[in-house]
C-alpha cells in the first residue's frame, strides 16, 4: 500500500515521461518549485531561471517545471524563449491552461489580438469555468473592440465589446467603453448608463466617474459634474485631467453663480477651482473680474496680471486691465493693454471700442471714427459699440447719423436703457421740444421703463407723519457731485438748506444728499463737507443698485425726493419708479420730462416754461419763483476779468464755447450772417472734437460755405483745467448762444468772466435758458433777439457800441454775483417755500389724490398730441412746410388756436385750473457728463403727452431763469465748459448708450465731405417729421452730447461669456466668465481623456 500511493505522488510529480522516482529525488523537486517561485515573486527572475534549468536538465518532461521556466523566462523579457518553452508544454499536454494562457498574453503583448483571442478561446474550452480565463478573454475582446472603433469600425467594435460582456459580465473596462463609444456617438443617456454599470462592478473606476463628470459638464449640471469629479479623484487621487476638468466646472459653476449676485460665493469656487490647477488662466482671469466688481482693483489687477503669466494669449485680461487704468484716469497705461491686447487678437471687439472711446474723449475723431468702424466690422452685432459710435458721430454734429446708430444699438438690444435715453437726447438736438413726436417718444419711454420696475408698497397714513408744518425730509440723488455741470447748480441746495441741527426751531428742512458719483475728486468733498456743516446727511450710495437705493430712501423717512440728472449718465430713474418716496421730483440735470409717471414735478420757471407753452411732460410742471437754478462759481478757479480785447484787437471776436452737437447748420447759417454784416469780425469757437484736424476742416468747410473766409475762425480744441478754461473768455468781446438748445453752464461761465451772451427765444424749455439766465442778471430787454433777424441786429448793435460794451464788461461779474442767480440764500428761502406747499398739496390729496392727477394730467397729454398731429397733418395736406417754431407761432396768434388745460396751483392760493399750459421738453444727454457748456444733464427724461397740469410757485420775475437741462462741464480733467456731457454707456461696458450709427462710411463721409442736410435714417422720425413739417424736415445738430457707452469689460457676457458693462461713453470690457470658450476647453480636456481611457 505504501508503494502504490508513493507511486501515486511520484506520477503526480512526474505525470509523463517519469514511471520511476524516488521519494528522495521528489522531495528535491518539491523544494525546487516552491524555491523558484519565491524568487519569481522575489523579482529574481535569473535566480530562478538558473535553478529550474538545472532542475530542467534532470526532468526534461516535467510540465509545471517547464510552465515555469517559461515564466521565468518572460520575466527577464526573454519572449521567444519563453513562447518556445510554452509551446514545449503544449507539445506534452495541449489542454495545460495555464500554458495556453500564457501564450495568449504573448500574443496579447505583441499586438496579436486575434491570435491572443483565439488561445484564451481555447483555454476558455479547456477550462469553462475559469474565472480568470473568462476575464483574460474579456479583456482581449475590449481590445480588439477598441482597435476597431479606432479604425472607423464602431459596429463591429460594439459588437466586440458585447461579446466580451457576454463571457465575463462583471468586467467593468468593457461596460466603460461602451459608454465611451456612446458618448463618442453623442448618445449621453445610454453612455451614462453604461458608466454606472461600470462604476457598480468597480466603484472606484475613476475614469468612468470622470466622463460622467464630462456629459453633466456639458449638459449644464455642473453641481452634478463636480460630484462626479470628486468621486474621481477619491480614487485616483493625482488623476491630472479630472483635476484640470474639475476647476473648469468649479469656475463655470463660480460665473453663474457670480452672475445671480452671489459674488462672494462666485469667489470661492473660484478659488476652489485655483487649489485644483493654480495655472488655469480662466480662473485666475474671472476671479480678478469678480474682485473688480467689488471694487477691488489691486487684487483684480493681480489675478488678471497672474492669468496672463499663465496664459499670454488671454486678450480679456489685457482689455479689462486697460478698463481698470482708465477709470484710474491712466490713461497711456490703458492704451498700452489695450495694444497688448489687440496684438492677441487683432479684431478683438472690446478693445477696439475702447481705444475709440479714449480717442472721442481726447476730441481724436478720425481715430476714435477707425476703432470703432473696425470693432463693429468685427462684430456687427456689438450694440455698445454702435452707442459709442453714436456719440462720436454726435459730438461732430452729426446727429442723425447718431440717431441712425443709437437705433441699430436698440435693435440689437432693445431693453438698453443708454442707447433708449440717448437716443430721446438726439432727438432734442434737431427737433423742437414741443414737437409731437418728441414729446410722445419720451412718453413712450416712460411707460418701457416703468413697467420693468414693481413699486415699494404704499406708505399707509399710519407709516407718515402728516404734521403740516414738521421739518420736512427732501432727498436729492445725484451722480454728478464732482467737477461737473451739475454740481454748479446743485451746490446751492446742498449747502444752504435751513436745517433744525444748525437753526434750531427755525429749521424747515432736514436735506439727504445721495452721491452716486462714480470718481470722487476735490469737489465731491467739498460739497460734502457743505452738507454736513448745513445740518444735512451725506449718503455714498454709488455702489447700491436702483433697488437697494429704493429701500434706503424709503429707510430715511423721505418726504420729497429730487433727482438731479434726468437722462444723463449714472441715472437712477430706476429708483425714481420704484417710488421710495410720497412726493418725486425732478430738476437741474436734464431739460425735459422723464416719462416716468412715478416722477409728479419737474422743476422749472415761467421763462423756460411760458403758460402757453406747447411742449408736454409727464411730470406736472412746478414754475418756481425767479430763475430756477441757482449758480455757484468754480472756486478758487477765478481768473480775472480782462479789459475788452476788441479795443486792443482792433476787431470783434464771437465766440461760442458749446458742443458741435448744438451748432447746427441754421445756427452756423446765423453766424456767418453776423460775420458778414460786422467787417473784419472773428469767430472763436471751442469744443473738443477740434483736437481733430478732420473735424476742423469739416467745419471750416461749413463755413466758408457761407462766405466766411478760414482766417476769421478759430477752432479750438478743449484745454486741461477749469482755470485755463475760463481764462479763454478773456478772448472773445461776445458769447453767441446756439438754438434750438441753449447753453446754460457756457452762458453762466461766459457771464462770470464779464462777456455778454446773445440768446434766442423759441417755444420749448431748451431754447428758451439762455433767456432765464440773462433775465435773472438783468440783460433780457438788450440781449434776448425774438427772431434770427433781431438776433443779427443786435450783434451788430453792440458791436457799434464798444465802450459802452467795456463798460458792461467790468461791471458784469459783480453784477451776475449779487443777483439772484446767484443768491443762493434767497433762492433756498424760495424753494422751501415750494416744498412747503407741495408737502400741503400731498396732506390734502392724499396719495389717491396724486394718483388722480397723474391720470388725468396723462390723459390731457394724449389728447394735446392727438389735436396737434392732427393739425399738423392738416396743415401738410394744405401743402405747408413749416418749421416746428412757425407751427407754433402761427398757433399762438390764431383766434382758433386750441387751449391746451392744465391744472396747477400758485403759491398762497391751493390749486386751481390754469387754461392754455403744456410743458416743455429739454434735451439733455444720456451719460455723465463731461465739462460741457449748453444744457447740462446729457439726456432727455422721456415725456408721456402734453402735461395739462403745472404749478406756479410764488410771483413771478422779469428775472426769472429757466434751466433748461443744464450743460454738463466735462468731467474732473478736463472741465471744459463746450463739452457734452457724455452720453450713457454699457458697460464699460454698462452707462447709457446711443443708437446705432447707419453706416459707419456715413460718419467718415461726414468727416471728409461735409452733408449738413443730410436726412436721420431712422425711417420712423422720418415719416413723422414729414407729417409734422409738410415735407422733409431740415436736420438740425443740437449742441449737446450724448453719453458714451462705458468701457466694455468682457465681464459676464463677453468674448468668454462675460457681461460688458459700464457707464459714460462704453468701453469694451474683456471679462470673461465662465462662458462658451470654458466650455469648449473642458469639452476638449474630456474628449482627450475619453480617447486616453479608451486606449486603456
Amino acid at each position: 500500500v505504501r508503494r502504490r500511493i508513493q507511486r501515486k505522488r511520484m506520477n503526480h510529480v512526474f505525470p509523463k515521461g517519469l514511471k520511476e522516482c524516488s521519494e528522495q529525488q521528489a522531495q528535491e523537486l518539491k523544494t525546487c518549485l516552491c524555491l523558484a517561485k519565491t524568487l519569481l515573486n522575489s523579482k529574481r527572475a535569473a535566480d530562478a531561471l538558473v535553478l529550474i534549468d538545472r532542475m530542467v536538465a534532470r526532468f526534461p518532461a516535467h510540465i509545471e517545471l517547464l510552465h515555469l521556466r517559461g515564466q521565468a523566462l518572460q520575466a527577464i523579457n526573454n519572449g521567444p524563449a519563453a513562447f518556445a518553452t510554452f509551446m514545449s508544454v503544449l507539445s506534452i499536454d495541449c489542454d495545460h491552461v495555464p500554458s495556453i494562457c500564457s501564450v495568449g498574453e504573448i500574443y496579447k503583448a505583441k499586438g496579436m489580438l486575434q491570435e491572443s483571442a483565439a488561445a484564451y478561446s481555447k483555454a476558455q474550452e479547456v477550462a469553462p469555468d475559469n474565472a480568470v480565463v473568462r476575464q483574460a478573454l474579456a479583456a482581449v475582446l475590449t481590445d480588439l473592440g477598441t482597435k476597431a472603433k479606432s479604425t472607423g469600425a464602431v459596429q463591429e467594435g460594439m459588437a466586440l465589446y458585447q461579446q466580451a460582456i457576454e463571457h465575463c459580465p462583471e468586467y467593468a473596462p468593457a461596460f466603460y467603453n461602451m459608454g465611451v463609444l456612446n458618448s463618442e456617438a453623442k448618445q449621453f443617456d445610454a453612455a451614462l448608463e453604461w458608466y454606472h454599470k461600470a462604476t457598480r462592478l468597480h466603484p472606484m473606476y475613476a475614469e468612468a466617474h470622470c466622463n460622467v463628470g464630462v456629459i453633466l459638464k456639458e449638459r449644464g449640471d455642473l453641481e452634478g459634474a463636480i460630484a462626479a469629479y470628486n468621486r474621481a479623484l477619491s480614487a485616483a487621487p493625482n488623476f491630472g485631467i479630472v483635476h484640470g476638468n474639475l476647476a473648469i466646472a468649479l469656475t463655470e459653476l463660480g460665473t453663474r453663480i457670480k452672475m445671480e449676485g452671489r459674488i462672494a460665493e462666485g469667489i470661492t469656487l473660484y478659488e476652489r477651482a485655483l487649489a485644483h490647477n493654480p495655472k488655469y488662466a480662466d480662473a485666475l482671469y474671472n476671479l480678478g473680474v469678480a474682485h473688480g466688481t467689488l471694487g477691488q482693483h489691486e487684487k483684480a489687477i493681480f489675478m488678471y496680471e497672474t492669468a496672463i503669466q499663465h496664459n499670454p494669449k488671454c486678450a480679456e485680461a489685457y482689455n479689462n486691465l486697460g478698463v481698470i487704468y482708465k477709470e484710474r484716469d491712466n490713461l497711456d497705461k490703458a492704451m498700452e493693454c489695450y495694444s497688448a491686447a489687440l496684438s492677441v487678437k487683432p479684431d478683438f471687439p472690446q478693445s477696439l471700442n475702447n481705444m475709440g472711446v479714449i480717442f472721442t474723449a481726447q476730441g481724436r475723431a478720425q481715430e476714435a471714427l477707425t476703432l470703432l468702424t473696425a470693432a463693429i466690422v468685427a462684430s456687427p452685432s456689438y450694440a455698445e459699440a454702435h452707442n459709442n459710435l453714436g456719440v462720436l458721430q454726435r459730438d461732430v454734429g452729426a446727429i442723425p447719423e447718431a440717431l441712425a446708430s443709437y437705433s441699430r444699438c436698440l435693435e440689437l438690444v432693445p431693453d438698453s436703457r443708454n442707447a433708449g435715453q440717448n437716443r430721446l437726447l438726439a432727438l432734442n438736438y434737431i427737433h423742437s421740444g414741443s414737437e409731437p413726436l418728441v414729446c410722445q417718444e419720451h412718453a413712450d419711454w416712460g411707460t418701457r421703463c416703468q413697467q420693468l420696475f414693481n413699486p415699494l408698497p404704499p406708505l399707509s397714513p399710519s407709516e407718515q407723519d402728516l404734521n403740516p408744518d414738521r421739518p420736512l425730509r427732501v432727498g436729492y440723488i445725484s451722480p454728478d457731485l464732482f467737477t461737473h455741470s451739475v454740481s454748479y447748480f446743485a451746490e446751492a441746495p446742498l449747502s444752504h438748506h435751513r436745517t433744525p441741527a444748525k437753526h434750531g426751531a427755525e429749521g424747515r428742512v432736514h436735506h439727504f444728499a445721495y452721491c452716486c458719483t462714480p470718481k470722487r475728486d476735490a469737489k465731491t468733498v467739498r460739497i460734502q463737507a457743505a452738507v454736513e456743516a448745513a445740518g444735512g446727511t451725506w449718503r455714498e450710495v454709488s455702489s447700491m443698485s436702483e433697488l437697494d437705493l429704493a429701500k434706503l430712501i424709503r429707510e430715511d423717512k423721505i418726504d420729497i425726493l429730487v433727482e438731479l440728472t434726468g437722462h444723463t449718465a449714472n441715472n437712477r430713474l430706476g429708483t425714481m419708479a420704484l417710488q421710495p418716496a410720497p412726493i418725486q421730483a425732478t430738476w437741474i440735470g436734464y431739460p425735459n420730462s422723464t416719462g416716468l409717471e412715478a416722477i409728479d414735478y419737474r422743476f422749472t420757471d415761467e421763462k423756460c416754461d411760458p403758460l402757453d407753452t406747447q411742449q408736454t411732460h409727464v411730470e406736472e410742471l412746478v414754475r418756481l419763483p425767479g430763475c430756477f437754478l441757482c449758480y455757484t462759481p468754480a472756486d478758487p478757479d477765478q481768473p480775472p476779468v480782462l479789459p475788452l480785447p476788441a479795443l486792443t484787437n482792433g476787431f470783434v471776436t464771437f465766440g461760442s464755447f458749446n458742443n458741435l452737437a448744438k451748432i447746427t447748420p441754421e445756427v452756423l447759417r446765423l453766424w456767418a450772417r453776423i460775420l458778414l454784416a460786422v467787417p473784419n469780425s472773428r469767430l472763436m469757437l471751442k469744443s473738443k472734437p477740434f483736437a481733430c484736424e478732420t473735424a476742423r476742416n469739416h467745419f471750416l468747410g461749413l463755413l466758408q460755405a457761407e462766405g466766411v473766409e478760414s482766417w476769421r475762425v478759430d477752432l479750438v480744441p478743449l484745454v486741461a483745467g477749469n482755470t485755463e478754461h475760463l481764462a479763454t473768455y478773456s478772448s472773445i468781446d461776445i458769447s453767441l448762444d446756439p438754438f434750438p438748445y441753449a447753453g446754460t453752464t457756457t452762458t453762466c461761465e461766459s457771464l462770470f468772466m464779464g462777456v455778454p451772451c446773445i440768446t434766442l427765444a423759441g417755444d420749448s424749455h431748451a431754447y428758451n435758458v439762455g433767456v432765464s439766465l440773462l433775465a435773472a442778471v438783468g440783460l433780457e430787454k438788450d440781449w434776448v433777439a425774438h427772431d434770427q433777424d433781431e438776433y443779427v441786429e443786435l450783434a451788430v448793435k453792440h458791436t457799434s457800441q464798444l465802450a459802452r460794451l467795456g463798460v458792461l464788461r467790468s461791471c458784469l461779474r459783480p453784477r451776475m454775483l449779487s443777483s439772484p442767480l446767484c443768491d443762493a440764500p434767497a433762492f433756498m428761502a424760495r424753494l422751501e417755500d415750494v416744498y412747503r406747499q407741495l408737502w400741503h398739496r400731498y396732506i390734502q390729496g392724499g396719495r389717491e389724490g396724486m394718483l388722480k392727477q397723474r391720470s388725468e394730467r396723462s390723459q390731457r397729454n394724449r389728447e394735446h398730441l392727438q389735436r396737434r398731429q392732427q393739425q399738423l397733418q392738416q396743415q401738410q395736406v394744405a401743402g405747408k412746410n413749416c418749421d416746428v417754431q412757425q407751427t407754433v407761432q402761427d398757433h399762438q396768434s390764431s383766434p382758433d388756436a386750441m387751449a391746451t388745460p392744465k391744472s396747477g396751483f400758485e403759491a398762497g392760493q391751493g390749486s386751481k385750473q390754469q387754461q392754455g399750459e403744456v410743458q416743455g421738453l429739454h434735451s439733455s444727454e444720456c451719460a455723465h457728463a463731461s465739462h460741457h457748456g449748453g444744457a447740462l444733464g446729457g439726456s432727455e427724461q422721456a415725456a408721456r403727452g402734453s402735461d395739462a397740469g403745472s404749478m406756479d410757485v410764488g410771483s413771478s420775475s422779469d428775472q426769472q431763469e429757466s434751466a433748461d437741462g443744464v450743460g454738463g462741464s466735462s468731467a474732473a480733467a478736463s472741465k471744459n465748459a463746450g463739452m457734452l456731457p457724455e452720453p450713457h454707456g454699457s458697460s464699460e461696458m454698462n452707462g447709457h448708450e446711443e443708437e446705432t450709427i447707419a453706416m459707419a462710411a456715413q460718419c467718415q463721409s461726414l468727416l471728409l465731405d461735409p452733408q449738413p442736410n443730410k436726412q436721420p435714417e431712422d425711417s420712423s422720425i422720418q415719416q413723422q417729421q414729414q407729417q409734422q413739417h409738410g415735407g422733409s424736415a431740415e436736420v438740425r445738430a443740437v449742441e449737446d452730447g450724448d453719453a458714451l457707452s462705458a468701457p466694455a469689460k468682457n465681464g459676464q457676457q463677453g468674448s468668454k461669456g462675460a457681461t460688458i458693462r459700464g457707464q459714460g461713453m462704453q468701453h469694451g470690457r474683456g471679462k470673461t466668465e465662465g462662458g462658451k470658450q470654458q466650455l469648449s476647453k473642458e469639452q476638449q480636456q474630456g474628449a482627450q481623456q475619453r480617447s486616453k481611457v479608451a486606449r486603456q
